[in-house]
């Protein structure tokens, strides 16, 4: 069976819009917690720096995590948020070594 992997997206968001993108993300994590393959989800706020945030997400498979990438409620979302950020999204797949 495959091991879980993690989705670590980074993110840094302009001045005065983190309420906002907090607002979009809550959002976000709501339609994501009915995704198939879904485990969990945590934010994480850089300590030295509000406006740089990374969501750190644990799904089954890689293959679940890009079906859910690719819908389209989240590209809706995502597209919302994308409009808050300084530089675009970054977004990596880890898998247990």
């Amino acid at each position: 069976m495959a091991m879980a992997v993690k989705i670590i997206i980074d993110r840094r968001v302009k001045k005065g819009k983190v309420p906002d993108f907090l607002r979009l993300l809550d959002e976000l994590r709501r339609k994501t917690i009915g995704a198939k393959g879904y485990i969990s989800g945590e934010t994480l706020q850089a300590s030295d720096d509000s406006h740089n945030l990374i969501v750190v997400s644990t799904w089954h498979s890689i293959e679940e995590w890009k079906n859910w990438e690719k819908n389209p409620e989240r590209e809706e979302i995502q597209a919302k948020i994308e409009k808050l950020m300084v530089r675009p999204t970054r977004m990596k797949i880890y898998e247990n070594a």
